[in-house]
């Protein structure tokens, strides 16, 4: 039987991320194999990856990446059953790690098919399961493009939102933080007007008119004053009419031309845990 020392556990738990005792009892069955104890581990991850895999998984981090010249950017959440979990800076780092590795693809499917120090990035997820002992997956996923994108992320990486503006001047970075922070707070359904669906609408229109009817107003004024409600609807939901939150008495289109008027807001991603 091998010898098995101190460094040899202390490498293993380098390559794996696992526990001393998990590395050690891994080593002592591998017969000091590492290749045959890294085997069992990811195993062992399988297996309680499968045990795991109807809980429910809203705890995490919600990670935003932009790419070096400012024009593509990447959200997404790591989402683990725990808070103690999701605020651990190993598995913080981690999440970091898959965002960074997402700017890469267009699709979730993309990144968990793709590489991750020799292994892929699902077969990665089922192996932090294992080591930690909760159902680790990657949640959201959303990518965003533009002349420029810039990021915020959310105290306590419970949130993360990606903006893109027309045009890569002066003032963007500032604008784009701004807007995403907006974004965060605010929790718009959609960028402006257009990107609302139609059956929202509707379906506030006829809410309006049944509180405009149990309010005894005549039918024939009911078009008119929803019409009213519906873009009052858009001015709280849609993020370039909402208010500024760091200056009411403007609205986000508005902030962002303050400054610069080449600027306006051409789309944004937001995620969140839970």
């Amino acid at each position: 039987m091998a010898t098995i020392t101190a460094a040899d556990v202390n490498k293993l738990r380098t390559i794996t991320g696992a526990g001393m005792m998990d590395c050690k009892k891994a080593l002592v069955e591998a017969d000091g194999d590492f290749d045959l104890a890294i085997e069992n581990l990811r195993k062992k991850g399988q297996k309680v990856a499968a045990n795991r895999s109807d809980r429910e998984s809203t705890e995490g981090a919600a990670i935003a990446v932009v790419n070096a010249d400012k024009t593509a950017g990447v959200v997404i959440t790591l989402n683990c059953e725990t808070d103690f979990v999701g605020k651990n800076e190993s598995f913080v780092k981690l999440a970091t790690d898959l965002a960074n590795q997402a700017l890469n693809y267009a699709t979730k499917e993309e990144l968990l098919a793709s590489d991750f120090n020799g292994i892929t990035v699902a077969e990665k997820l089922i192996e932090q399961t294992g080591v930690i002992g909760e159902k680790i997956e990657i949640g959201s996923f959303e990518r965003l493009e533009g002349s420029f994108v810039g990021s915020y992320i959310h105290a306590g990486n419970k949130i993360a939102v990606l903006t893109s503006l027309s045009a890569n001047v002066e003032g963007a970075e500032e604008a784009a933080r701004n807007v995403s922070m907006q974004a965060a707070a605010m929790n718009p359904i959609a960028l402006n007007e257009a990107g609302v669906d139609a059956a929202i609408i509707e379906k506030e229109i006829e809410i309006a008119k049944e509180q405009l009817r149990a309010e005894g107003k005549p039918e024939a004024m009911l078009d008119n004053i929803s019409k009213g409600k519906i873009q009052r609807f858009y001015k709280d939901n849609t993020l370039v009419n909402q208010d500024y939150i760091k200056d009411g008495s403007m609205n986000v289109a508005s902030y962002v031309k303050s400054v610069n008027a080449d600027l306006t807001v051409t789309g944004f991603k937001r995620v969140a845990l839970g």
